[in-house]
């Protein structure tokens, strides 16, 4: 069993992480910044799911792994998500 971690944004991520998904992190970082982003209280959180890291942003933005292919995926919520409650 693996347990989960948090970190705020802009340090050092977990070293257990495979280095795609640092990859995926450092890139949605880079962007927040060029944008110009108020991340400071912001955190990631990792979860283990079938003994793959899924990584959440405070925002809603997901990195997942898929092991098979050794890539990461980067999902961030939008508006058009169809979560809207009628």
């Amino acid at each position: 069993m693996q347990l989960g971690k948090r970190w705020s944004v802009g340090t050092k991520v977990p070293a257990d992480l495979p280095r795609v998904v640092v990859s995926a992190v450092g890139d949605v970082e880079a962007e927040l910044r060029s944008d110009g982003v108020s991340f400071e209280s912001w955190a990631w959180t990792l979860t283990w799911l079938e003994g793959r890291p899924v990584v959440e942003l405070d925002d809603g933005t997901v990195v997942t792994y898929n092991s098979a292919e050794d890539t990461a995926t980067i999902r961030q919520e939008t508006d058009d998500d169809g979560d809207d409650d009628y």
